[in-house]
């Protein structure tokens, strides 16, 4: 049986706690980054998270999908703007772009089942 995105989301966050634990400076530095870069600038955390999940998508990174889809839910995303977000992916990064999008959409539509 595939395992549930949610699944998915969950496990990869119970790694991410234990490679944290093993390099817990470069988590650190990591975590400021990502808050310097979410807390800073013109645009907004939707519209940087809207990004992150296109380079996700080309980058073919499942798990960054998982990811930038929660939480451009928690940002009040709508499935419409996933939609232009990932016809833009598709159109730059082909059929591998199509492929993963598709992980993206699935993924957004069992969360909000769930939500």
């Amino acid at each position: 049986m595939t395992q549930s995105y949610s699944d998915r989301i969950t496990e990869m966050r119970r790694e991410l706690r234990a490679l944290n634990a093993l390099v817990p400076e470069t988590a650190k530095g990591f975590g400021a980054l990502s808050k310097g870069v979410k807390d800073h600038g013109t645009l907004s955390l939707k519209e940087k998270e809207y990004i992150a999940l296109g380079m996700s998508v080309i980058l073919r990174c499942e798990p960054c999908i998982n990811f930038h889809v929660e939480a451009l839910m928690k940002a009040r995303a709508s499935r419409e703007e996933l939609g232009d977000v990932l016809a833009m992916a598709v159109q730059m990064g082909g059929g591998p772009g199509l492929m993963y999008a598709g992980h993206a959409l699935a993924c957004w539509d069992e969360l909000a089942a769930r939500a």
